[in-house]
């Protein structure tokens, strides 16, 4: 799916959501990355196999 040089990390790699946004929708909470995993504003993933990935995001506790 990607065609950028050097390619975009794979879906399946750690480090997927530095793959570049192809379609870019924050109105509804979501981007198309080129190796096509679906990311979501809270850090949530859908893979382009239907895999689920559930949010990740740190929590920084109130100080």
């Amino acid at each position: 799916m990607c065609q950028h040089r050097p390619d975009c990390p794979s879906a399946d790699s750690t480090d997927r959501e530095a793959a570049v946004v192809v379609a870019s929708h924050p109105e509804q909470g979501w981007s198309l990355l080129c190796n096509g995993v679906l990311l979501f504003e809270d850090t949530g993933e859908i893979l382009p196999d239907g895999q689920v990935i559930a949010p990740h995001r740190t929590l920084v506790p109130a100080a």
